[in-house]
């Protein structure tokens, strides 16, 4: 059965992205193999595997999308921009923004074999390694915070000054348009944040926007290989990527995007919050602000509104991923999470 979600699963689609490859000037060869990985809920991405070797493909999704959403054509000019840089990044092969072609925007890069951990536990490692890794992820999030975006060439890619006003209303705007019900947390959320919005004075820097856990490539000695998915990328400041991580992370450990909520991390041998940030302000010179929670509960917000995305195109049809129901479901939990951080928060 064809999946319409997907551009790749038309008949002939794979037929028209070699043709339109070999014509722009890039030959991968005969297509032997094609996989679509399973984790990921926004852009369908494929392993393709041919007589030249083996490539990633990420796309759009097939159907109605939300404005500003599904940028992989950001996604490819950051990570072309990082190439060389103390981030570590796929290589960029070629991107195509001719919607006729497959009917959607997507680019090619290089595979990286590497391992992604789903598991902040990671419990699959033994524990002396758990503390190398994170602070190895860590490095690379300082190594980020570090860009100077006009020395990447990155002019324009977003603006230097405003970053959570403006996230503040490109999400209140993208959860309006997926709204599918009144969640109290989420309108004291919104009615909130403005009031309290955080205040700093760093330097602008690359913003990943979704820097976690499972964005990363990892090689045998939990040394980064790979900083992938930057379709929320963006300039803003460093405290950004390094505020949504821990907020992540304090994620019930249960629900299907996971974090280390009600575990004892010092019994999983993973540093705490305030190792990873002390780490952070280290290697950058940056000072963790006193309103620290209320970044947590403005990330709370945000991640919220990015899953009500997901169960609107699971309401719709076209969400991308096998267990998007249940991710896009978390939307309710982290809302209620988020108010309840950002309400002590307030109290302090």
């Amino acid at each position: 059965m064809v999946d319409a979600r997907n551009p790749l699963e038309v008949p002939g689609a794979w037929d028209k992205l070699t043709a339109w490859l070999v014509q722009a000037g890039t030959d991968i060869g005969a297509i032997t193999g094609t996989e679509k990985f399973s984790v990921g809920q926004s852009n369908p991405t494929y392993k393709i595997t041919t007589s030249h070797g083996i490539f990633v493909l990420r796309t759009q999704p097939s159907g109605p999308l939300l404005k500003s959403a599904h940028a992989v054509d950001r996604e490819y000019r950051v990570m072309s921009a990082l190439a060389g840089s103390n981030v570590p990044v796929p290589s960029m092969i070629a991107v195509c923004e001719d919607i006729e072609v497959l009917g959607v925007k997507w680019f090619l890069m290089g595979f990286v074999k590497g391992t992604t951990f789903t598991d902040p536990t990671l419990a699959t490692l033994p524990s002396h390694q758990r503390s190398d890794l994170y602070f190895a992820q860590i490095d690379v999030l300082a190594a980020l915070a570090n860009t100077n975006p006009d020395l990447l060439g990155l002019q324009g890619f977003g603006k230097p000054t405003g970053y959570l006003e403006r996230q503040y209303h490109v999400w209140t705007r993208q959860y309006r348009a997926s709204e599918m019900e009144t969640l109290p947390e989420m309108e004291f959320l919104i009615e909130t944040l403005p009031k309290v919005m955080p205040v700093y004075d760093h330097a602008c820097c690359v913003v990943h926007g979704d820097f976690r856990l499972d964005n990363l490539l990892f090689d045998d000695n939990q040394n980064v290989l790979a900083v992938i998915d930057w379709e929320l990328s963006t300039l803003g400041p460093p405290l950004v990527d390094l505020s949504y991580w821990c907020t992540m992370l304090r994620m019930q450990a249960h629900w299907p995007i996971g974090g280390l909520g009600g575990i004892d991390r010092a019994e999983c041998a993973v540093p705490s919050e305030s190792d990873l940030t002390s780490r952070f302000a280290e290697k950058t010179g940056i000072t963790i602000p006193d309103d620290w929670e209320i970044w947590i509960g403005f990330h709370c917000f945000r991640f919220a509104a990015i899953l009500q995305g997901i169960r609107k195109r699971v309401a719709d049809g076209n969400a991308s991923a096998d267990n998007a129901s249940e991710v896009g479901a978390q939307a309710i939990p982290v809302a209620k999470m988020g108010a309840e951080i950002l309400s002590n928060g307030l109290k302090m």
